[in-house]
């Protein structure tokens, strides 16, 4: 694999938000009573197969469609980032919520955690069974601690896990959900695939250590089966940000987890700074940022992405700054150190006051950026503004950095100068500059990408995003 680096003939990409360099395409979207504000979804980070790229795609759409719909009713971003979790956790093909992978006892064990901008309170629930809908627990959970303490002083729960948690959330009205009932086809037979080739391999590795007579074998790891999909489908953490219509930003994200992993194990999806982070801009010279992160949960966990990403949006041009922050916090971090292949994913959210709006007291316009980057073969996403139509999904993979490729279909990638070890591809010009296009377009953009031969997920990065401008002072 080539290192990368910029190259002399490339224009440096500097942020929609700021007011020199090279400027791309944006559009606006008028306010209409509360008509206004912006949501982008996941439906993970990991590999999408030809069998399921439609449906990945229509939940996208579909949860993209449920936060606007809470936008124009006047909700703001935490009611709007709910309801795509909700619709993105009822799909049967995403891994949350409804046909969640199974553990090792074959049982359905749930994550995720919701986060305001505006309050900066957390809900998050970890190892979750018996309940349709974790993110709804979540949700409940960051409602119950803005009411203060409770009886004798005590201060209130935000992170509740396993059993705790499914009878806090009976108990305040949340009904139950047998996991029979959440599980599916497909998790239920990707289940019993699994435990075929994990009692095989277990037969083989005795078999081989009893043959060399005591002499260390590194076995255990589960061979690809011709024909199956591809591992990495077990990392489709589902999740989404928005900015509402008085600028507040909230995220969340949910997750059935690892497939078979081991009972109580609680993924990044739960934890605090690494599935999703949201705060609004304290100063009028900061911005309003939301985060949600896919992946390995170990590696997400032990690198609190979604804090990092968040804190790296304060810069000037967010595309350089989400890049190196997945460069140097993730792939070459040093608590992943001894990891070969670091896979994950993020969408980004960032926005902030136009100038000439700052000082009304009229509705203020917003700038919004939005990205994505992953380290993983593919990345479905959706995003729609209030004032669309319908929603667009894409799904992105990097294209091969073997050799750096131009056009349209493959935008420029970072040059080919191997005197830095900077291991990762920057998507844009061309394919966003269509991005942008298509959010004045009636039409829906759709497609899921695949990873070229030759690039090398877990060791190479993909980028790409879009701007949009909601509103105007005299609206």
């Amino acid at each position: 694999m080539e290192n990368l680096e910029n190259s002399s003939d490339s224009k440096e990409t500097v942020s929609p938000l700021n007011n020199s360099g090279f400027k791309l395409n944006s559009t606006i979207s008028h306010r209409d009573g509360k008509n206004m504000g912006f949501v982008l979804v996941h439906a993970g980070a990991g590999y999408h197969s030809e069998s399921k790229a439609k449906e990945y795609k229509h939940v996208c759409k579909r949860a993209c469609q449920k936060a606007v719909d809470r936008l124009r009713a006047g909700g703001l971003a935490l009611e709007a980032v709910t309801a795509a979790l909700v619709e993105l956790e009822d799909s049967p093909f995403t891994n949350a919520g409804t046909g969640s992978n199974l553990n090792l006892s074959g049982e359905v064990e749930c994550d995720a955690s919701i986060m305001d901008g505006k309050s900066l309170n957390y809900g998050a629930v970890g190892a979750l069974s018996g309940i349709k809908n974790p993110v709804l627990v979540s949700r409940r959970l960051l409602s119950e601690t803005q009411k203060g303490k409770l009886s004798a002083g005590r201060i209130p729960p935000c992170f509740l896990v396993g059993k705790g948690a499914e009878q806090w959330a009976i108990s305040h009205g949340i009904p139950a959900c047998p996991t029979e009932k959440m599980t599916t086809k497909f998790s239920l037979s990707g289940y019993k695939r699994n435990k075929r080739k994990m009692e095989l391999a277990e037969q083989v590795e005795t078999k081989r250590r009893i043959q060399s007579c005591g002499h260390e074998n590194d076995f255990g790891c589960l061979e690809p089966v011709e024909g199956e999909e591809n591992n990495s489908a077990c990392l489709d953490t589902v999740g989404a940000v928005v900015v509402d219509w008085e600028g507040n930003v909230a995220a969340a994200v949910s997750s059935g987890g690892l497939a078979m992993k081991h009972p109580g194990r609680v993924g990044q999806a739960a934890h605090y700074g690494c599935g999703c982070w949201a705060e609004n801009a304290r100063d009028v010279s900061l911005y309003s940022t939301a985060v949600s992160t896919s992946g390995s949960g170990e590696h997400l966990i032990r690198t609190m992405l979604a804090r990092e990403c968040s804190t790296a949006m304060q810069a000037e041009n967010a595309h350089q700054a989400l890049l190196e922050a997945m460069q140097n916090k993730f792939i070459s971090s040093p608590f992943l150190a001894g990891e070969d292949c670091v896979l994950g994913g993020v969408i980004v959210l960032r926005c902030c006051t136009c100038g000439e709006a700052q000082r009304s007291e009229d509705i203020q316009a917003l700038l919004v950026e939005f990205l994505w980057s992953h380290t993983t073969e593919s990345m479905c996403v959706g995003y729609m503004s209030a004032q669309d139509s319908k929603a667009r999904t894409a799904a992105i993979c990097m294209p091969s950095h073997n050799k750096p490729v131009f056009g349209d279909r493959w935008p420029r990638v970072l040059g080919d100068d191997t005197t830095q070890s900077l291991p990762f591809c920057l998507l844009h010009s061309g394919s966003l500059r269509a991005a942008y296009r298509s959010l004045s377009k009636s039409t829906t953009r759709t497609h899921i990408s695949r990873l070229p031969p030759g690039a090398v997920a877990g060791q190479s990065l993909a980028i790409e995003g879009g701007v949009c401008r909601l509103g105007t002072a005299s609206d």
